[in-house]
């Protein structure tokens, strides 16, 4: 059957997945947002509904301070003897932990933190009972490796002394470790190159858990590194499963860039996604994944469960319902008598603080991952405050340090909407409009993959454009620290208070 890559678009990296009979499991990185670590559902590898989250109280989820990028990194989610197992780390808090439930839907189990360093740890659960915890750490000579100890998996527990059990196979960062136990033998998958355009998949294996390790002969067995294609980048930090038919499918993260054709440019603003491809084994037990290593938009394999339907990325809230979306996500740890949803009046109420999304803190803010390139996302903002210099309206949100919004604003006693942007270090309003009154203006943000555009509409049909922005400055590699998230669009406060009304992202590409 056919089907198209990313499976999970928008900013969703660092897959990992597991299978429960023939419902399939995928969980994600989610760093400085929150709630942490989406979890997916699937029958068939295509089709993901959003579950809900692993980390959904601040006492699971410290993320006070949290740098952009910092918090919650790769996590993995295992499945054994009725009960699911997610481990990961905490980069701006005490480090690796395990959480776990038999019941998702009640929620999780509090943090047992877990005595061994690092990041991207992982579990495997061995036929003899014995629970082995993996991770990238470094020696006491500073130099990284994958580090192996047995744990108890319900209290964090390191049962023996962390060992290394591999360098990697000569690539940079060799990191994300995977231990499976196939056909007999201990199988070890990492990432290595680095997350940039180097990364790939490597895969080893041994009698041993504890190595020592012989690497696959045509490793790496993914890398998009020398593909002249370039519709796809990055590929790699993967795992590994077998379907209840019996195939086998790997899912890893990938980057699209958001390059016109006629344009080179080695730039994404999506964040790194999640993309599927099936693999086969050779006759001497080592996989060949998708082409050769390669994956594209457009695929074919023995896909599980119904035939795919079409996968609709739109969202559209009119607040007439009590919950807050799962879709939805917010900065660090939210102060939620700041949000209040309006049902009967059908709006969303944001009291803004004096912490504005210029800082690395938690202000009033509330979006979700921008799934395309080609979007139009519309909200009706009006101020219920008159506070001088209060703000509210929507942004295209990368970070504290890089985001484009289009706003209601109270200046000198008059009312008005302004476009400002933040690149670095420069923050500015690049124009603005005097408006009769702060009610029921239509704002709207219509981006593609060389510009946000931002308008607003003061009788709901006619827009007038303010401005706009260059994609490029909410691009991953036009950051000034390293970062590995991807683009939201949101809605925020500061300084007052403001109603919102009929908010939607219509996603018009794939």
């Amino acid at each position: 059957m056919k089907y198209r890559n990313p499976i999970i678009s928008g900013y969703n990296p660092d897959p990992s997945i597991c299978r429960v009979g023939e419902d399939y499991y995928i969980v994600n990185s989610s760093f400085e947002f929150y709630p942490g670590v989406p979890v997916y559902h699937s029958r068939n590898l295509v089709n993901w509904e959003l579950e809900g989250y692993c980390l959904t109280e601040e006492s699971q989820l410290d993320l006070h301070g949290c740098r952009p990028s910092g918090g919650i990194y790769a996590p993995t989610i295992r499945y054994h003897q009725g009960t699911f197992f997610m481990t990961t780390t905490n980069t701006s808090g005490k480090g690796n932990f395990i959480v776990h439930t038999t019941d998702m839907k009640k929620g999780w189990s509090e943090p047992a933190w877990v005595d061994q360093g690092g990041i991207d740890p992982s579990l495997l659960f061995d036929d003899d009972g014995t629970v082995y915890f993996a991770s990238t750490s470094m020696d006491s000579e500073g130099k990284t490796g994958i580090f192996l100890c047995q744990v108890n998996p319900f209290t964090g527990e390191r049962l023996t002394e962390s060992v290394v059990i591999s360098r990697g196979c000569g690539g940079r960062y060799a990191e994300g470790p995977h231990l499976y136990k196939w056909f007999g033998k201990y199988y070890l998958m990492l990432a290595e190159g680095g997350a940039e355009y180097g990364h790939m998949e490597t895969i080893l294996r041994s009698d041993s858990p504890y190595g020592p390790f012989e690497a696959c002969p045509h490793n790496p067995i993914l890398t998009h590194r020398d593909n002249m294609r370039e519709e796809i980048y990055c590929t790699g930090h993967a795992d590994m499963i077998e379907d209840h038919n019996g195939n086998w499918w790997l899912v890893c993260l990938a980057i699209r860039p958001c390059q016109e054709k006629k344009d080179r440019v080695l730039l994404h603003n999506l964040g790194r996604e999640t993309f599927l491809t099936p693999v086969v084994w050779t006759e001497d037990g080592w996989p060949i994944v998708g082409e050769n290593g390669l994956i594209s938009p457009e695929m074919e394999g023995p896909l599980p469960g119904e035939s795919p339907a079409p996968v609709n990325r739109d969202f559209a809230d009119d607040f007439s319902q009590d919950r807050f979306s799962l879709h939805y996500n917010f900065l660090r740890n939210p102060s939620m008598e700041n949000y209040v949803r309006d049902t009967a009046k059908r709006k969303l109420i944001l009291r803004g603080t004096s912490t504005t999304i210029n800082e690395m803190a938690s202000p009033t803010w509330i979006g979700v991952r921008q799934k395309g390139f080609e979007t139009v996302s519309v909200a009706d903002v009006s101020l219920l405050d008159a506070v001088q210099g209060m703000r509210a309206g929507l942004t295209a949100y990368y970070n504290d340090s890089y985001h484009y919004e289009i706003y209601l604003s109270r200046e000198m006693d008059r009312w008005k909407v302004c476009l400002a942007k933040h690149i670095h270090d420069i923050f500015t309003v690049t124009a603005s409009a005097e408006i009769p009154a702060a009610e029921n203006v239509k704002l709207r943000i219509v981006s593609d993959k060389t510009y946000y555009r931002f308008s607003y509409s003061l009788d709901g049909e006619t827009f007038v454009e303010l401005g706009s922005g260059l994609t490029v400055g909410l691009c991953t590699e036009s950051t000034r620290n390293m970062t590995f998230t991807g683009t939201y669009i949101g809605m925020f406060a500061e300084n007052g208070c403001a109603a919102f009304e009929n908010f939607h992202v219509k996603v018009l590409d794939y």
